[in-house]
């Protein structure tokens, strides 16, 4: 008999364990593992490099916040922002975007864009709302580097901007400063883009920027000068007023030509060295080498001369006043104004007066001799009035045959002096002092006494002059009204007689009318003669009867 027990519990059966099931839920979790790895990956490969720009403040600067930027196209953005191990700047931890890591050249340059108000204009004004952004000019060099010193500034004149740099040198920096515009035939054609002070302390660098094509203008041959405000010089040749336009009026300017006469010659290569006159007629004057001092002693005023007036030989300038002063003579007390003044001989001719070609290399000996030559023919220095307006005198040299014999050699003195002449107002001055003495030395007491028996002899000259003509008032005048009215009576008479209708005018118009007949018959019997001349001889013939 079977157990009961037994046959009520069911046996267990053993059921082998499956080595993986895998379930729907975790789709979600390894498609979320799988895309954020794909971007991590993406972002690592795409991360741009980090840079670091050391500035000397973070002024306008903000990390998280500050965007580096090129020609406004948005290319990095500040990370960090510490203060530099020296605590002489700040570094500014920054990462740029990948596709501007070519950028990152050794000469490419940092800088923070702000609201910036210069000579050449107004800059950085978007930024007075969006604040302050760092900006780059790309550099030209095949090296990259990650670590930059930033410009305090942002540059006038960015590495892509066609055109050329030179230096300017200067004895002061006037009133050019960066951004000072450069003028060509008042023309602007580039700015000041940095100024600088010379390392001995003794003038200032400028750095200038001319853009293209105008920069094909600065030559070997090109002046430059300071344009700045209104240039107003009164000397001997007058008042003569420049100025390039009304912005260098108020903010200067440096302007540039060819010296005329000149031609252009091949343009400058860049960073090429200038002289910067401080105006244009210093600028184009002339250079000579060959320079001969001379002295001249005038015994008049010199008012109105002044060191810099021009040394002119008819028309020609051929030097200049370099000095004047003053010189007495202890033993007679009389005063000598003596000039110096520097002759450049190459101005004075072309050919000497023998008709031969001044050498080239012409020794002080020659030079000298020449003007010795020219002495003994009469040459002499005179002061001349320049311009009436301002009183300015200049040194007028010229042939005088009739001057007077200098005694002597007086280029052989040192220095060598050119005799000198009255000039035409030391001349008038002269003549109207002879002419004041003159009527100093006058008699005036017996010229007054002749002069007012003269005025009596007149007094009775007039009365009688007088009498006269009362007398003919009395007696002629009757006369001649009594002629005119004869006259007025024989006019009436005649009238009369030349009247229409009068008998005079009935007969000289019958005598006239007679005279035509006369007349007519004359030219008949002129006519027959001429077609009958044998009349005259046999007479008319008889007329024949039919």
């Amino acid at each position: 008999m079977a157990d009961p027990e037994s046959s009520e519990v069911p046996e267990a059966v053993a059921v082998p364990r499956r080595r993986f099931a895998f379930q729907l839920v975790w789709i979600i979790p390894i498609v979320a593992v799988l895309v954020g790895g794909w971007l991590g990956v993406r972002a690592w490969l795409e991360r741009g490099p980090v840079i670091t720009i050391v500035f000397k403040t973070a002024e306008g600067l903000e990390a998280g916040k500050t965007k580096i930027k090129y020609k406004d196209v948005e290319i990095g953005l500040v990370k960090t922002i510490t203060l530099a191990p020296d605590r002489k700047g700040i570094v500014v931890t920054a990462e740029i975007s990948k596709q501007a890591e070519d950028f990152l050249l050794t000469d490419t340059q940092f800088f923070v864009v702000r609201p910036r108000v210069t000579a050449g204009g107004v800059s950085g004004l978007g930024t007075l709302l969006s604040g302050a952004y760092i900006g780059l000019d790309i550099g030209k060099s095949k090296e990259t580097k990650r670590h930059f010193v930033g410009l305090d500034v942002a540059p006038m004149i960015t590495g892509e901007e066609a055109g050329t740099q030179f230096v300017l040198r200067a004895d002061d920096i006037g009133s050019t400063d960066v951004g000072t515009p450069i003028y060509f035939r008042r023309l602007p054609v580039g700015q000041v883009v940095a100024t600088a002070l010379d390392k001995d302390g003794k003038g200032v660098t400028f750095t200038i920027f001319v853009q293209s094509p105008y920069d094909k203008f600065v030559t070997d041959n090109t002046r430059f000068w300071n344009a700045s405000g209104i240039d107003v010089t009164v000397d001997a040749s007058g008042v003569q007023l420049r100025t390039e336009s009304l912005v260098s009026i108020l903010v200067g300017g440096i302007a540039f030509q060819t010296e005329p006469g000149l031609t252009p010659g091949t343009p400058s290569a860049a960073n090429t060295t200038f002289t910067l006159y401080p105006d244009r007629v210093q600028a184009f004057k002339q250079i000579d080498t060959v320079v001969d001092s001379y002295l001249l002693v005038f015994d008049g005023s010199v008012r109105g001369l002044s060191p810099g007036a021009p040394v002119d030989f008819r028309g020609v300038t051929i030097g200049e006043v370099t000095r004047i002063g003053v010189s007495i003579d202890p033993a007679t007390f009389t005063f000598h104004m003596p000039v110096a003044v520097k002759i450049y001989p190459r101005r004075l001719a072309s050919r000497q007066f023998v008709g031969e070609k001044l050498p080239v290399a012409e020794s002080s000996e020659a030079r000298l001799g020449r003007m010795r030559r020219f002495v003994a023919n009469g040459l002499r220095a005179q002061l001349r009035s320049g311009n009436l307006l301002t009183g300015q005198l200049y040194v007028a040299l010229d042939i005088f045959p009739d001057a007077p014999k200098i005694k002597g050699d007086p280029v052989a003195k040192d220095p060598p002096e050119i005799p000198t002449i009255p000039g035409t107002f030391e001349e008038f001055q002269e003549m109207f002092t002879r002419m004041a003495k003159k009527l100093e030395n006058l008699p005036y007491d017996e010229v007054i006494g002749d002069a007012r028996r003269v005025l009596a002899s007149l007094d009775d000259t007039l009365k009688g002059v007088d009498v006269f003509l009362k007398k003919m008032d009395a007696e002629l005048v009757p006369d001649v009204r009594r002629t005119l009215d004869g006259a007025s009576l024989t006019l009436k008479n005649a009238e009369s007689m030349l009247a229409a209708g009068s008998p005079l005018q009935s007969d000289l118009r019958a005598t006239l009318t007679e005279l035509n007949r006369t007349l007519a018959s004359i030219r008949a019997l002129a006519d027959y003669l001429q077609q009958h001349p044998e009349s005259l001889i046999r007479g008319k013939p008889a007329p024949t009867t039919p």
